[in-house]
């Protein structure tokens, strides 16, 4: 039944070859398509996980590059029980880096805390050195930079040259590559250094690093930190304001961020579930009013389970648009195979009438059609992973696509079960013709 269907195919060879390129597109657009997604997932995995501690930041801000907290709060929260070591950071956008505006991949200038830094069991940035030195506590107040590689190779910087930072040069010492589009975007600076500059409040941070002991849970470590500063008073700037003066949008009058803008996209996509915690405590009670808590305490799953949420919502795009490509290819199927049939309508009857029943034309039809199915799903996902391969080596640190064998795999199922279903109704309309009408028709 195989060698008769591929010998109908291959003798109408431009009609079959133009239905098996259609969808042979489709297949490798939706492996394209959904290998973003999938990459944007693994990269999200990867780089969370290499964060084993909590993070500090003020409530409502959806990055510590949009929070403020104030510096002093430092040595209270390193005496909560279960606190191994607390880490100070300041985050600062790099505009312009030799001379040159920065736009995309984002750079960032990364304040840490030098002699913390040094103490934490597990550092990112520590254990991923792979040229150079890490800063030590002999850099405090100097202008003394760790690059990421991807950052040296771009501006063709290695150890001792100096690099422009938004107008102020640095000297770099060492170099690291954590593997990460995440991660390795940062200019990392002593914290006080950026200080000195003026380009940071003096007396704030954009968070705090908490690394636990091990003696409790990391969730009640984070418990522990939100019930100590309960009730302080936040003397910072509103995380939404920041976001304004970083050009993403503008706060409305009432001071909460417009739905429409990225404000209020970023702010409802982050801080949904703190908005819901504070408005809890907003309820009446009969003990005085509770305030929200001033921070939100997040660790790696916090963040990897809502860009989940967001991928969901892109996993329907996706879908969307691929259920276009595979309806056009879906109806080049149909055309040709019930053009197909009628061509044979003569060659059908006296099939029948040499003894084959209406179940052997629906077989050699559907074949005929699950081939075309087959070939393009093949091709496609040859085509959609050799062009993710080229992707992620051109733009190593600007993409990350990964077509897992699951995608790959499904692919080629779906491309066959579409096909099958493409053929089936003009196997229908085959197998219900009687002998004579085929050959009268015909």
């Amino acid at each position: 039944m195989w060698k008769f269907a591929l010998r109908n195919l291959l003798s109408r060879p431009a009609r079959s070859t133009l239905s098996l390129l259609g969808l042979t597109v489709a297949i490798a657009g939706m492996v394209g398509l959904f290998s973003v997604a999938r990459g944007l997932e693994q990269t999200f995995d990867r780089s969370f996980k290499s964060i084993p501690g909590l993070i500090v930041m003020q409530a409502g801000a959806p990055i510590p590059l949009f929070s403020r907290l104030p510096k002093d709060w430092k040595p209270d929260i390193e005496r909560i029980s279960g606190v191994h070591v607390v880490a100070s950071e300041v985050w600062m956008r790099a505009n312009i880096i030799e001379e040159k505006p920065v736009m995309a991949p984002p750079r960032f200038l990364f304040g840490v805390d030098i002699p913390a830094l040094i103490k934490l069991r597990k550092g990112v940035y520590t254990e991923s050195m792979i040229e150079g030195r890490f800063l030590k506590p002999d850099d405090l107040g100097e202008r003394k930079v760790v690059v990421s590689r991807q950052i040296a190779e771009e501006h063709h910087k290695k150890i001792g040259d100096t690099l422009s930072v938004n107008g102020i040069d640095f000297e770099i010492v060492g170099l690291y590559h954590v593997g990460s589009l995440l991660l390795d975007i940062a200019i990392l600076v002593d914290g006080d250094t950026l200080r000195n500059l003026g380009w940071f409040d003096p007396q704030a941070v954009s968070g705090y690093y908490v690394e636990p002991d091990g003696s409790v849970s990391n969730e009640e470590v984070g418990q522990r930190v939100k019930e100590l500063l309960q009730d302080r008073p936040l003397t910072t700037g509103s995380p939404i304001s920041l976001l304004a003066l970083a050009g993403l949008g503008q706060p409305s009058g009432s001071g909460k961020p417009e739905s429409k803008s990225v404000v209020g996209w970023l702010a409802n996509t982050f801080a949904g579930a703190n908005s819901e915690s504070a408005s809890t405590d907003a309820e009446p009670t009969s003990a005085s009013p509770k305030a929200p808590s001033p921070v939100e305490v997040r660790n790696a799953s916090d963040f990897s389970d809502r860009f989940k949420e967001l991928s969901e919502d892109l996993n329907l795009i996706l879908t969307l648009l691929t259920g276009i490509g595979m309806t056009i290819a879906v109806l080049s199927i149909v055309n040709t195979m019930l053009m197909s049939v009628t061509e044979r309508v003569i060659e059908f009857g006296i099939l029948k009438a040499n003894g084959w029943s209406p179940w052997d034309v629906l077989k050699l039809i559907t074949v005929e059609s699950a081939s075309l199915g087959l070939g393009g799903g093949a091709l496609g996902v040859a085509i959609g992973w050799t062009a993710t391969q080229i992707i992620n080596a051109r733009w190593p640190d600007r993409v990350n696509l990964f077509a897992s064998p699951g995608l790959l795999a499904f692919s080629v199922v779906f491309s066959t079960i579409v096909g099958l279903l493409g053929g089936l109704y003009p196997a229908v309309w085959a197998m219900r013709l009687s002998p004579m009408e085929a050959i009268r028709r015909g």
